[in-house]
């Protein structure tokens, strides 16, 4: 499961780009660097007539029986699920960040990041929501490098991978498939501000 990631401008130049073109298309939106939470505001890459294009999209879908929202979907099982089915086919995203979160059973939080690498993207989808969009991630069994953490990982989109995943549905399912990339962590501290 990933509850929560990391989006660090400062430490990552490709970070900076996506900040500057969201900026140039909406000087005035309304979000933020650094951790990132369920239900923020975040910037989402989509796949628009063969380009990747930065969007500020919602993280979550909806709950249907409860107040929460839906952040991640498993990866084995989103194309049978009604809610995740067409996002699937058609509306798949990338999630750009520095990092992910995760806990382990004695609370202490860990960032895990992609070894020698200032950026980490996610695969995601996104969906319409009463007129907003909105985002989820894909989650997959978490390999060696995380399963000591948790059981569930972000499935990691390496950067040569990311218009196979956006422009393909026959390359998403080999990308479902594939196994993760290893990654490191570093444990965090609650006095260490990583933006």
């Amino acid at each position: 499961m990933c509850g929560r990631y990391n989006f660090s401008v400062e430490e990552s130049a490709e970070l900076r780009e996506i900040v500057q073109q969201m900026e140039a298309k909406n000087a005035k939106a309304d979000w933020h660097t650094g951790e990132i939470f369920p239900t923020n505001q975040a910037p989402v890459l989509l796949w628009e007539q063969g380009v990747e294009e930065p969007e500020l999209l919602g993280w979550g879908f909806p709950g249907f029986k409860s107040s929460k929202s839906i952040i991640n979907a498993r990866a084995e099982t989103a194309d049978q699920r009604p809610m995740f089915r067409e996002s699937l086919k058609e509306r798949r995203c990338v999630i750009p960040s520095s990092g992910f979160y995760e806990w382990d059973a004695s609370k202490q939080k860990y960032l895990f990041q992609l070894p020698d690498e200032d950026t980490l993207y996610m695969a995601g989808l996104w969906k319409e929501f009463e007129g907003q969009r909105r985002f989820c991630i894909l989650t997959t069994v978490a390999n060696s490098s995380i399963s000591e953490v948790h059981s569930r990982m972000p499935v990691v989109l390496p950067k040569s991978r990311m218009e196979d995943w956006l422009g393909s549905g026959r390359a998403a399912e080999e990308i479902l498939r594939a196994v993760p990339p290893m990654l490191v962590k570093y444990p965090v501290s609650a006095q260490m501000r990583l933006w």
